[in-house]
């Protein structure tokens, strides 16, 4: 055994193989945190699977810079004495702060996101009304969406300053209908009304119910919302209340149903008409005056 450790001596003392064993380690140890914090979300319910599927891809995150960091010190401790390293901390903490103030927003923007509860991984995101998809990794400085094309979008956590999520408990379907003005309002009425009837009948199953079972708000006509949507005919507002997990399998099939139930009454939708004027002009006058 001690032939075998002066053997190993000259090798593990050279400084690259050190640092390819430092880097094994870092990159095992991050294996096994992912591995345990799996196993130990998956042993719990305390949390809901949502919170949880977050919270272990902010604390991978966390053991992955953490790793990145201690390979770095490493390294540099062949060349520099941490001691000094260390005592210049205060100066060097001065010259990176003012470099590193992204990184710093970032990363306590990150931890802002989670601790408020604002998104979670899964959820249907529209982020600065502009970028939407599904939150796929909380990470503690970038935030990574799929995009319904496929995209993967990648964004810092400092430039999240607006998140619409659909996906915080419950969602309202709110379905606008422009109809013409030459068809009869109350008739309007009751045929929508036996579509939100046709709602309630058939998909009960995407209402938002109560812990006892209760619906909340059935799919229902909201009423006239507008007399004269943009010129163009009478505006009527359909509303039900949804899980926010199905929301847009239940607004696709409220749309449907309510196009099927006017088609079949022969209701008229508002169209856009555009009308032009002319003006004929005498080309004799014209001709003569311009002689």
């Amino acid at each position: 055994m001690t032939y075998i450790i002066e053997m190993t001596k000259p090798i593990l003392s050279n400084f690259f193989v050190q640092l390819f064993l430092v880097i094994l380690i870092a990159y095992f140890s991050v294996v096994i945190i992912r591995i345990a914090v799996q196993r130990f979300f998956a042993k719990t319910d305390f949390l809901s699977e949502r919170r949880e599927k977050t919270l272990e891809s902010m604390i991978v995150s966390i053991a992955q810079y953490a790793a990145s960091i201690g390979i770095i010190i490493f390294a540099l401790s062949h060349f520099v004495e941490i001691g000094k390293l260390l005592a210049g901390a205060g100066v060097i903490g001065i010259i990176v702060g003012f470099g590193a103030q992204s990184l710093i927003k970032d990363i306590l923007s990150g931890v802002t996101l989670l601790y408020e509860k604002q998104l979670h991984k899964g959820d249907f995101i529209t982020v600065n009304n502009e970028y939407s998809g599904t939150v796929e990794e909380i990470g503690l400085r970038l935030l990574k969406i799929r995009q319904w094309s496929g995209k993967l979008l990648t964004i810092r956590n400092g430039e999240v300053s607006e998140i619409l999520n659909f996906n915080m408990h419950k969602m309202r379907v709110i379905e606008k209908v422009a109809i013409s003005f030459q068809e009869n309002p109350a008739k309007v009425m009751n045929v929508l009304e036996g579509a939100c009837n046709e709602l309630n009948a058939k998909h009960t199953n995407f209402l938002l119910k109560t812990p006892t079972g209760e619906i909340i708000e059935k799919f229902q006509v909201y009423g006239m919302t507008s007399v004269n949507a943009t010129f163009r005919g009478y505006e009527y507002t359909v509303i039900g209340l949804v899980e926010d997990k199905i929301y847009f399998t239940a607004a696709k099939n409220v749309r449907l149903t309510i196009a099927q139930h006017l088609y079949n009454e022969g209701i008229q939708m508002a169209e856009e008409n555009v009308r032009l004027l002319s003006r004929t002009m005498n080309t004799k006058e014209t001709a003569y005056e311009k002689s």
